[in-house]
């Protein structure tokens, strides 16, 4: 559903190494590369890791030279601008299509019909026929994605949908009626202007699953198009899974299972039999969280208003499978594993399957009381003998307890792993804990179908272009730029981490990133920062597991223990600390709005308090994307990733950070537990509570037993003071508090972590005083992310899944 791409102009010609040819031109005509590149808006067609990921993969294939294509819609308004006031977030819509976007091709030689709505009728020899509803047309958009050192170019292409002239209603216009008139026009137009549009209700869930559906059938026709044009006469539909390789990246594209199957048995002939292995030959699946959320479940009632004939697909799926299922368990088992693994749950049985369980315990009963009617009371209030009786008579009448039934949902990650012949998790742990909690059921089915790909970067964008002092430093010492395609060379800085000369040139090419972004924080912020303060920084999605709320609680308590002590005690205990936070609360996200708010309170706080000075400086830098991060990651020296263990899959912040040359510090969560093993235990801050613990202690506090530290205590007790300003944040902190309930107990553990994290943070200080020390941490951290490029991650994705090689063009 996104690809978080970033500026292409620099990356473009950097992947084509012609930037000082490049910059030499525009200066003879007056112009400097850096200011004209300033003036390219981000594309807006993405928002957080998913889609920088997917952008950092299209970027590993174009240079390893492998055939793909990339399937996005082309959103006009994006997810939203941020801008950081007083009051917290505010957003608005992106304006990056408002003077054209010149990276773009227009392909109106190529669309593809989408249909939504209507009914399912059964044609000749009882095929089945999707008709009436409405109907609109995704035309495609090419983005090229050049490589490095190849002459291999890759396409994005990008979906927008419209609907053609002739529908819109001329007589209703010139009746005066002119929303009827483009009433068409604006419904297909809707379908492409947001990423991410809110779903609580129903217009909204039907946005989203008409978004869906528009991304899989048009790149699932594309794809069919282009097979066939390629067959020259000659169509071989088994053939298909040789050809083509479908990776459905997280839950959002999982519609490319059921319209695959509908294009192949309504339109192509196929039988079920030939079209379900076909399809499940084709499509793999990559799970990117445990978070519910991403485990979307869609009601069903929405599915059948709007993709009926989808509807009795995925029906024939899931009685299919639960077959499936009955033959390779105990019959024991049956019942608990239907349960769990169909698609489609509360969902009545097909009789085909209900015959295999055992029969239902009859339900009880409640005895029924009739209301006495008033001519059964006398007027002196007391019933007749007659009527009395009658009344207990009645009271014997029983009637069946009906408990109230949850919705219909379509499990959509069922689906996935159901159909795909291959599902993957993107680290180490990840991996595990979906074998071992997500899908495990599917995993004592089909252990040979679950793989490990750690997540990997693009060492071209996230270090050689963003970080060019680094990056010749880097040069210099191995000797050569091999490393851009090679990153394991990266490895060979463990030689030289201890070569005084290396730190320095280290340390020189650190501040001068530093001196950059102070600079680009004036501009942005209006606050002046110490470029000789330790820069830490924590910028991903504002959301809770990811523990924003951790961090400036920490915060917090310095701020409030500087308070406490003499300028010379301050100055021996905490080193000077410029705290940076970046990352965007989804709109209608209220609480991780909240913690964006406390975060603004705290810096206007903090940061014009005259007694604390430069020691600490909190900054909420505004409108967080690839291009602001390429300003904050290289000028980086710490990096928050202390996400709540088990519930981050991966992260690829934490690599590029490490990458950079930042030191992390973070719990043993996603790929940090791979990082950490890589750099070294000395060169990577931990604390927290380990995954396979978070279980018990979620029951401990549900049971009563979490005693809360008084520090953290202390911290809740000082907000509330109101020394941040007079916002309530009684529904923020209610969330630390209480056992158990919605919005309550504690769920992401920030309590239990806040000890550990504290201390933590006084060893990055007593660290960072040592600074010959720091820099060797930091050199090893570099040398430690060789394996954390996307170029290992699409190696081995070629080889295990899709079973492509590179293609170079001679």
């Amino acid at each position: 559903m996104e690809f978080l791409q970033g500026r292409a102009l620099l990356n473009a010609i950097g992947n084509l190494e012609l930037n000082d040819a490049y910059s030499e031109a525009l200066h003879k005509l007056g112009y400097d590369l850096e200011a004209v590149a300033e003036q390219e808006p981000d594309a807006a067609l993405g928002n957080g890791g998913l889609g920088r990921l997917a952008s950092c993969f299209l970027d590993s294939l174009s240079t390893l030279n492998y055939p793909a294509w990339g399937y996005g819609l082309r959103y006009k308004y994006g997810l939203f601008q941020q801008s950081i006031t007083k009051d917290g977030q505010k957003e608005q819509c992106e304006k990056w299509l408002e003077m054209g976007y010149p990276w773009e091709i227009p392909r109106n030689d190529i669309s593809y019909p989408i249909k939504f709505f209507g009914q399912v009728a059964e044609g000749q020899g009882g095929k089945r026929e999707w008709v009436g509803g409405e109907n609109v047309r995704a035309f495609a958009y090419d983005v090229p994605i050049p490589g490095f050192r190849t002459k291999n170019t890759i396409s994005l292409r990008l979906w927008s949908t419209r609907v053609a002239a002739e529908d819109f209603d001329l007589a209703a216009f010139n009746s005066g009626d002119y929303s009827k008139a483009g009433e068409a026009h604006a419904n297909a137009e809707r379908i492409c202007y947001v990423l991410y549009p809110g779903d609580a209700t129903e217009e909204g869930k039907q946005l989203r699953l008409k978004q869906q559906y528009t991304l899989c059938s048009a790149s699932i026709q594309d794809i069919m198009a282009r097979f066939k044009e390629r067959s020259k006469g000659a169509l071989n539909w088994d053939a298909l899974p040789s050809k083509v390789a479908i990776q459905m990246n997280d839950t959002h594209p999982t519609l490319c299972v059921p319209e695959l199957l509908r294009i192949l048995i309504d339109e192509e002939g196929l039988a079920w039999d030939e079209a379900w292995k076909i399809t499940q030959a084709t499509v793999a699946y990559t799970n990117h969280t445990v978070l519910p959320e991403a485990l979307e479940k869609w009601p069903l009632t929405t599915f059948q208003k709007l993709l009926p004939r989808h509807v009795e697909i995925i029906e024939t799926i899931d009685e299919q499978f639960m077959s499936f299922v009955a033959g390779n368990v105990e019959k024991s088992e049956l019942e608990s594993k239907i349960a769990s693994m169909r698609i489609l749950e509360n969902v009545d049985l097909p009789a085909s399957i209900q015959s295999l369980l055992p029969p239902k315990p009859v339900r009880e009963k409640a005895k029924k009381v009739k209301p006495v009617t008033d001519a059964a009371i006398k007027e002196n209030g007391t019933k007749s003998p007659v009527k009395e009786a009658a009344a207990e008579e009645e009271e014997e009448e029983e009637e069946e307890v009906v408990p109230p039934k949850p919705a219909s949902t379509v499990r959509m990650a069922n689906l996935c792993v159901i159909a795909g012949h291959k599902v993957n998790g993107v680290a180490a742990i990840h991996s595990q804990i979906v074998i071992d909690e997500v899908f495990n059921d599917f995993y004592q089915l089909w252990p040979e179908k679950f793989q490990n790909k750690t997540n990997g970067v693009t060492p071209r964008r996230w270090l050689k272009f963003c970080n060019p002092e680094l990056s010749s430093v880097i040069t210099k010492w191995l000797g050569s730029e091999e490393w851009v395609l090679d990153t394991k060379q990266l490895s060979g800085l463990r030689n030289f981490a201890d070569n005084k000369e290396l730190q320095q040139e280290w340390v020189n090419a650190k501040v001068a990133r530093k001196a950059k972004l102070a600079a680009y924080i004036k501009s942005k912020t209006g606050y002046t920062i110490n470029p000789n303060a330790l820069f830490d920084i924590q910028v991903k999605r504002i959301h809770e597991y990811k523990r924003q709320l951790l961090n400036i609680m920490g915060v917090i308590y310095r701020y409030k223990k500087m308070k406490e002590m003499s300028e010379k005690e301050r100055a021996a205990k905490y080193v000077p600390r410029v705290v940076m936070f970046g990352g965007k609360a989804f709109a209608t996200y209220w609480q991780a709005k909240r913690i964006v708010k406390l975060i603004t309170d705290v810096a206007a706080t903090v940061n014009n308090d005259p007694e604390i000075g430069d020691l600490l400086k909190v900054i909420m830098v505004p409108d967080y994307n690839v291009s602001v991060a390429e300003v904050l990651i290289p000028a980086s020296e710490l990096s928050q990733h202390i996400s709540t263990a088990g519930m981050e899959a991966s992260g690829t912040s934490n690599m590029k950070f490490s990458m950079n040359g930042c030191v992390l510090i973070g719990t043993l969560d996603g790929a940090n537990v791979e990082i950490r093993e890589e750099v070294g235990e000395d060169n990577f801050f931990l604390f927290g509570a380990y995954a396979h613990e978070i279980a018990g202690l979620r029951a401990d506090r549900a049971a009563g037993k979490f005693q809360p530290d008084p520090r953290f205590e202390e911290v809740k007790s000082f907000i509330r003071s109101g020394v941040f300003g007079d916002y309530d944040y009684n529904e923020l902190l209610g969330s630390l508090e209480g056992d158990s309930g919605y919005g309550r107990g504690d769920y992401f553990l920030v309590g239990h972590d806040f000890p550990a994290y504290i201390e933590c943070q006084d060893k990055v200080d007593e660290a960072y005083r040592d600074q010959q020390r720091w820099t060797r941490m930091s050199i090893m951290n570099t040398a430690g992310s060789y394996t954390f490029s996307s170029d290992r991650t699409i190696h081995e994705y070629a080889k295990d899944i899709w079973e492509i090689t590179p293609s170079p063009l001679e």
